[in-house]
Formats: structure tokens, C-alpha cells, sequence
């Protein structure tokens, strides 16, 4: 059996006590040698269930089509988002869908006033999107002599180019690191993050009835932006009814393996052969970092004093090179991250934000890896093309960022399904 048509390691909502159960038709990931990157599952009567939550009544294909369910996706999951499927004749059960433009308005809402410094994951996108910006104020140091000659003074590309270089470069470096740590504290239960409540309506003739109604449950859920003290902690409440800080243990069944920490700062040997080194997410973040640590070489070799000192070859040594190996490190995560939104790697996935994200990051990678290539050269024209292919690079990477930023914010997004009407 393929590895992405089931979970190997780590299987979301398998701790002996959950009522969800997945969809076996629906689990996949592109890729047959690496874990399942997206799973449904459905919402199983609790009295269809035993005591140890192994026996349940197994649900007709109608019941899988017409009902109310979770979407699991390795992404959401480092994220802590909880995506909601509601079928197009139950669409009053859920709150409205993300596509709807006045959640889409209330999302870009958040993005001006919601600052939550315990989310990492907000941190990820924030530090990035900062790290474009800086990019974008440098490519216009090395652009704008090239478009506007008259205003050109001469320390300009020197030292507003590679100020900004290095700086860019080292936020591109913060940024990669909370993006490890990110995917080393996923969530390994499977949180849910909905609650079923009973609202009592008025039908036609005022007769009255009660209706199940799906509303976000954030006391519940266990990923790590669930504890608003710090990232440090999770929202883990059982015993004290406080957050347990990441000294502290929780354990699950012996049903998922052995206790789990509560906040990983690097992962075991034993974890990387059994379950990373299988995860998409967790090696598109690791070809950023990598990508990322040799690309602020670069960074560092740009500022005024060591750029204006170094000999042609080695110029070309510690300045050029490590743009085109970082950048090709840019690419490789941008492609990664959007094929991990895929049902398979060649079929594009453009109603996932995720699938955005990952192609504007590869289209900054393509940018930043080429225009080094330009640089090489001394002509006019391939110097002009340098400068052109970061200033394109530097906004693509704004605006996935960006998006990447709404992303980050929106905990519960909900989706219709119109091929079950």
C-alpha cells in the first residue's frame, strides 16, 4: 500500500476517544513515498462507538457525501487552521464561507488590527512580510539608477543596496527559523477546533424546532496559538486549567505511540527517520532554511566595506554563487509548498491560499536565483536585467507574504460543497 494513501506515523484523531474517522477514499498526498498531505473526516454517532472508540458503524456513501465534515491538511495543520466542509444544502449549519467577500473583507480586517504574538505561525508570516519590504526598498536602490539616472548619487547601489541586502537577508533567516519550528510542532493528535450546539428557530406557522449549528471552538483546541501567554506553551488545560509550558509533559494513549512534548525545539533522530523525513511540509521548510542560510552569505558580503574590497573571484565566490544556490533553495520550497496543497504534483490546487502562497514564493526564488546570473556579467544590459529580476522577486515575495499573513489569522475557514447538492 502507498504511503500517502494512509497515515504510517502520527495518524490525526486516532487517540482511543474521537468520534471523527477518516474518509479512506479521500486520504492522499502527491507523492506515494511520503505521508498524506490532505484527509476528510466524518463526524461518527457516539453511540455508534464502544467503549475504546475502535468499533464504530461504518457510514453509507450517502451519509460520507451529505454530511458535515473535516478537512485535514498537513498545511492547516502546522498552521492551526480547522477547515470546515459543509455541504450546499446544509450551509446554515456553518458560518458563512471563507470565499464570501465580507469574510474576505473581515479577514483583511484582522490583518490591520490582530497582532497575536503567541502564534508562531503569525510570526512566520509577519517576519516574512517584513523581510519583503526591506527587499522591495532594496531592489529600488539598485533599479531606480538604471530608470531615473539624474537622481543617481554614488553611494547609492553601495550602501542603500547593501544595507538593505543585509538586513533583508538576515529577517529571510528569522523568518526561516520560526518556519521550522512551525513544522516541528505540528499538531500530532488532531484537533478538531468545532463545536455542535442546538439553536431553537422559528419555522413557518411560529412553530418552533431545534437545529445543529457548527461554531468555532477555540477553548478546545490544541494547537500551540490556542495558549495566548507565548508560542512556548500550548493550550493544554486538563489537569490545572492552566497552559502547560514546555517543560511540562502531556501524554495521549498508547493507541498514537509515546507521550508528546509540548513545544519541540529540534526533533529526535527517531522522529526524523520515522515521520519528517516523510512530511512534504517539513522538507519545503527545510529547503528554505537551507536556502535561506546560504542566501544571507550573500547578505553579509554586500555590506559596504567587505563588497567594494573583495577581488573579482572572490566577488564572484561569496556574492554571486550563494544568490544562485539560495535562490534555487527559494524555488525549491515555493514548488514544495504548492504541490503540498495537491492532490497529485501535477494537478494546480488555485481555491487553496496555500497554493498562492507557495507560487508567489517560487516566482521571488526564480527572480532572486536568476538575477545573480545577470550580475555575473559586467555589460550594461545584464546589470540592468540583475536589478530588474530583483525588483519583480522582491514584490512577488510581498505578496505572497501577504497572503500568506490572512492565511495566518484565519483559524476557521469554512468551504461549501457544491457537488453534493
Amino acid at each position: 500500500m502507498a504511503r500517502n494513501s494512509h497515515f504510517v506515523s502520527r495518524a490525526p484523531f486516532q487517540d482511543g476517544q474521537s468520534l471523527l474517522h477518516p474518509f479512506p477514499s479521500r486520504t492522499r498526498g502527491p507523492f506515494s513515498c511520503l505521508n498524506p498531505t490532505k484527509a476528510h473526516f466524518h463526524s461518527v454517532p457516539k453511540e455508534a462507538t464502544t467503549l475504546d472508540g475502535a468499533s464504530y458503524h461504518k457510514p453509507t456513501k450517502h451519509e460520507y457525501q451529505d454530511d458535515v465534515h473535516l478537512k485535514w491538511t498537513s498545511r492547516d495543520n502546522r498552521k492551526g487552521r480547522h477547515t470546515l466542509v459543509v455541504p450546499k444544502q446544509k450551509a446554515s449549519q456553518a458560518p458563512r464561507p471563507s470565499s464570501h467577500p465580507q469574510e474576505i473583507l473581515k479577514g483583511i480586517w484582522r490583518m490591520v488590527v490582530k497582532y497575536p504574538v503567541w502564534d508562531v505561525s503569525w510570526w512566520v508570516a509577519y517576519i516574512f512580510t517584513w523581510g519583503s519590504i526591506i527587499w522591495c526598498i532594496n531592489a529600488l536602490f539598485s533599479f531606480l539608477p538604471f530608470v531615473r539616472p539624474n537622481d543617481y548619487f554614488p553611494t547609492e547601489s553601495l550602501y542603500g543596496g547593501g544595507i538593505t541586502a543585509f538586513i533583508g537577508a538576515t529577517v529571510f533567516e528569522v523568518g526561516s527559523v520560526f518556519l521550522m519550528l512551525e513544522a516541528v510542532n505540528e499538531d500530532h493528535s488532531g484537533c478538531f477546533g468545532w463545536a455542535v450546539e442546538q439553536v431553537w428557530e422559528e419555522h413557518e406557522h411560529h412553530e418552533k424546532g431545534a437545529n445543529l449549528r457548527m461554531r468555532p471552538d477555540s477553548q478546545a483546541c490544541k494547537h500551540h496559538h490556542s495558549n495566548k501567554r507565548t508560542f512556548l506553551s500550548t493550550g493544554d488545560t486538563q489537569s490545572t486549567g492552566k497552559p502547560q509550558t514546555i517543560i511540562e509533559q502531556k501524554s495521549h494513549p498508547a493507541a498514537n505511540g509515546p507521550a508528546e512534548r509540548t513545544w519541540t525545539w529540534c526533533p529526535t533522530m527517531e522522529e526524523l527517520k520515522i515521520h519528517y523525513i516523510h512530511e512534504l511540509g517539513f522538507i519545503a521548510c527545510l529547503a528554505q532554511m537551507i536556502g535561506a542560510t546560504i542566501f544571507w552569505i550573500a547578505g553579509f558580503t554586500a555590506l559596504p566595506g567587505i563588497l567594494n574590497h573583495m577581488s573579482s573571484g572572490l566577488t564572484v565566490g561569496v556574492y554571486w554563487v550563494p544568490q544562485i544556490v539560495g535562490g534555487s533553495g527559494f524555488i525549491a520550497s515555493g514548488a514544495l509548498f504548492m504541490i503540498e496543497t495537491q492532490s497529485h504534483w501535477y494537478t494546480p490546487a488555485p481555491r487553496a491560499l496555500g497554493w498562492w502562497i507557495g507560487l508567489f514564493n517560487l516566482i521571488g526564488g526564480v527572480g532572486f536565483a536568476i538575477c545573480p546570473c545577470f550580475g555575473l556579467s559586467s555589460r550594461h544590459w545584464a546589470q540592468y536585467e540583475a536589478a530588474l529580476s530583483t525588483f519583480w522577486a522582491s514584490w512577488s515575495f510581498l505578496i505572497g507574504s501577504g497572503i500568506q499573513l490572512y492565511e495566518s489569522l484565519e483559524k476557521y475557514p469554512v468551504e461549501v460543497d457544491n457537488k453534493s447538492s
